[in-house]
């Protein structure tokens, strides 16, 4: 039998004051914030930012995962992810080896190094202090390892090569495909994104949804009624509507021209408000270092893989955005509330990274497990709550209606796509021992 060696709790002064111990899951949770904070400020795009959330969790949970029976390896479980060498001492702190792994990983998958290297220094100082020699290298040790063998993973996944590949090329000249928005006309970002490897999907096309409505400004069509929606609803938005697009908007980076000045305003990512919510429910249900580290890494892994899944249709649809059509054939003055983001419109990444985050989220905690979303806080916005995760899931898919930038059916269907992919993960990724897959 292995004898591995549990370090009795030490109480820390870690951050602002704030006292917890080595063993505390709020270390992690800091530690994640510390990743999310370093992507808002080097501005990820929402896909990109899902890859480095998920590899980041991966790492954490590889690593921690040796030090509880009750949890299993994702080795054979995730896509070409094979077996991470155990090990060699037990005399160790595995969540110092956990937080290492994460922090260096979600380093290695960023910019601004420094920013993260000043949290790692401070981090490991706490271990550091409270720990003999002998086992912090040993955490130290097996944690690099698990953070070279995810880094080596990441690294086969096709994103270093798509790079590389072409631009999206836009058809000005066909009414029903996506066009640039303004204000700043941006390019399509990754139009190559289904070339990423999925982490659990078969493929990218996997959960392709049913074709959105044909396009025609015949006053008596489908789409167009679903177009004047869009113009209507716009036009009378109660303030919980505003409330609601404004709370849920998640734009890394919007832009705001006024005369001859412009400037922008950095906010999380859509799947960096799921990843809060995971604190924010692990915090609430108690949950201890080991759940935590399964609620990210469960997470995140359905986010990143519904991205890829979301991103595959929006460049196949190659639907036209509200705004464009709008602007040309109804009301050349009419503005969304919200920014409209740089890729086509079909489906919603809201509706389908929402639910399958929704879906994960309550596989660990349970439906009807209610909570008060902070979210959004730190960027001035008041606390919503919501009774459940599909409630809060719900909701960030009809914001984007409320925003005007989406038609319904990319809603509907995306939160159909979302869902269908949720179950899937779920049901094909176990994470404690013992479950049988459904």
């Amino acid at each position: 039998m292995k004898k591995i060696l549990y370090i009795l709790p030490i109480i820390l002064l870690f951050g602002c004051g704030e006292k917890i111990d080595t063993t505390d899951a709020d270390i992690v949770h800091l530690s994640m914030k510390k990743v999310t904070d370093v992507i808002v400020h080097d501005i990820f795009s929402p896909p990109v930012a899902s890859r480095i959330y998920a590899y980041t969790a991966i790492a954490g949970y590889e690593a921690m995962q040796p030090s509880n029976s009750n949890y299993q390896s994702l080795a054979g479980q995730l896509t070409d992810f094979t077996e991470v060498t155990k090990p060699a001492n037990n005399e160790l702190s595995y969540e110092l080896a956990s937080v290492h792994a994460m922090l260096t990983v979600g380093k290695a998958l960023i910019f601004s190094e420094e920013k993260i290297e000043e949290f790692e220094n401070e981090t490991y100082a706490k271990f550091e202090n409270s720990l003999s020699r002998a086992i912090y290298d040993n955490s130290m040790e097996h944690g690099a390892n698990v953070a070279k063998h995810v880094l080596a993973y990441a690294n086969t996944d096709n994103y270093k090569q798509t790079r590389t590949f072409p631009k999206f090329e836009v058809n000005l000249d066909a009414e029903t495909r996506w066009q640039p928005t303004p204000p700043d006309y941006m390019e399509g970002i990754e139009p190559s994104w289904n070339k990423i490897r999925p982490f659990v999907l078969n493929s990218a096309s996997q959960f392709q949804p049913d074709f959105p409505t044909e396009y025609s400004l015949d006053k008596s069509s489908l789409f167009y009624k679903e177009l004047m929606e869009v113009y209507n609803v716009s036009k009378n938005l109660t303030e919980e509507q505003t409330e609601i697009a404004q709370f849920w908007d998640c734009n890394p980076f919007v832009s705001t021209h006024k005369a001859h000045l412009m400037f922008a305003t950095k906010k999380i990512t859509p799947g960096g408000h799921w990843i809060n919510i995971i604190s924010i429910a692990a915090r609430k249900a108690n949950s201890d270092f080991m759940e935590s580290l399964e609620a990210y890494t469960l997470t995140s892994i359905a986010l990143s893989d519904a991205f890829i899944s979301c991103w595959d249709e929006k460049y196949r649809s190659n639907l036209v955005r509200p705004e464009t059509v709008i602007n040309k054939h109804i009301d050349e003055d009419w503005l969304p509330l919200l920014q409209t983001p740089p890729f086509p419109e079909y489906t919603s990444g809201h509706s389908v990274i929402s639910s399958a985050a929704a879906v994960a989220l309550t596989t660990i905690y349970g439906d009807n497990f209610a909570f008060d979303d902070t979210s959004e806080e730190e960027y001035g916005l008041p606390v919503r709550s919501f009774k459940s995760f599909y409630d809060a899931s719900a909701e960030a898919a009809v914001s984007r209606l409320y925003g005007g930038i989406h038609y319904r059916p990319a809603i509907d269907n995306g939160v159909t796509q979302g869902k269908a992919l949720g179950n899937f993960l779920t049901g094909k990724i176990q994470l404690k021992s013992g479950i049988s897959e459904q």
